[in-house]
């Protein structure tokens, strides 16, 4: 039978030049490299400057996955951005991305799903694809987090950084089986029930302010395991697969822990799992395409290889989506 299949044929990313070490944090609030390092496994991570909005961080790294790709822009006729720090509380990000790249025909919008908001993005991006509603996609990652931490709480400000990440998505025939490149399978959850666990204080349509990012991290590392193992069953169960049968495991980079203890529970080899958090922090819905732009441009990742990728975020958001690459 033949489908429709999402292929990726571009990966991009942008890192802001300033990198912040965790002894620079430890001379501004209560805590030390060693402490940071043995909770979440990061050393350092990057921080844009004054004049590096989401939208120049993003735009960066899509140019980046599009030279990648080897496509002219106007090819692109769908633009998604993942972020939870957009430029403005509108327009979208996308739309200022997609005018940055001299894009004038099809749609460009935001996807607000926190940490998980590149998983989110990517398979609606997919299902645009794969039903005929567009024919290349442009989707990214992109977060200016240091907008939003409030660098007197050390629970919060040692954890996050800012970059971004693209990838470049064709539509292609494919077989409708497991050997076809592309976009395999997708799952995104949500559950609104545990919105206080990890949020931002603050918004234009309740205190008419930005606020900080506040977080219960015990509550979210217990629920992030638990959650993240049981969207990628649901691809084991779909897909017949099993952990044994993954090249590369790109997990959300929030927290070196969080990371094995999930690869663990899937019963996928360390040796087999994408790592950044330690230079990038968690850089929200950016550290997904960031590790997939990495891993894809040293060679690791190569193409037949099966991809899985999973993440969550505040609200509770989380997601997984299998590629073949």
């Amino acid at each position: 039978m033949s489908i429709l299949r999402s292929q990726v044929v571009g990966c991009g990313s942008y890192l802001p030049a300033r990198i912040v070490t965790n002894a620079e944090l430890a001379a501004r609030v209560d805590t030390s490299d060693e402490w940071i390092v043995q909770r979440t496994g990061i050393r350092q991570r990057h921080v844009a400057a004054d004049d590096e909005p989401t939208s120049i961080v993003g735009l960066k790294a899509a140019q980046a996955a599009i030279t990648d790709a080897g496509i002219d822009p106007t090819e692109i006729d769908l633009i998604i951005v993942a972020t939870a720090t957009p430029d403005h509380t509108f327009p979208a990000t996308a739309t200022q991305i997609q005018a940055a790249l001299g894009i004038t025909g099809g749609a460009a919008f935001d996807v607000q799903a926190v940490c998980s908001g590149f998983v989110f993005a990517l398979a609606t991006a997919d299902k645009f694809l794969t039903t005929g509603g567009a024919r290349a996609a442009l989707v990214i990652g992109a977060e200016t987090f240091s907008r939003i931490l409030d660098w007197e709480d050390r629970a919060t400000c040692v954890l996050f950084g800012d970059g971004a990440g693209a990838v470049v998505l064709k539509a292609a025939p494919g077989e409708g089986t497991l050997a076809d490149r592309g976009i395999l399978t997708t799952h995104i959850r949500s559950d609104g029930r545990y919105k206080d666990k990890l949020y931002v204080d603050g918004g234009a349509g309740s205190t008419k302010t930005v606020g900080f990012l506040r977080m219960e991290g015990k509550e979210v590392f217990r629920h992030a395991v638990t959650n993240l193992a049981e969207t990628v069953r649901h691809t084991f169960e779909q897909t017949g697969l099993s952990g044994a049968d993954i090249d590369w495991f790109v997990p959300h980079q929030a927290n070196r822990r969080i990371i094995d203890a999930t690869a663990d529970k899937l019963g996928i080899s360390h040796d087999h799992v994408v790592v950044t958090v330690d230079r990038h922090g968690n850089t929200s819905a950016a550290s997904i395409p960031l590790a997939l732009a990495e891993a894809h441009a040293d060679g690791r990742i190569k193409q037949g290889q099966l991809v899985l990728i999973e993440a969550m975020g505040g609200g509770f958001t989380w997601g997984s989506a299998l590629i073949r690459w």
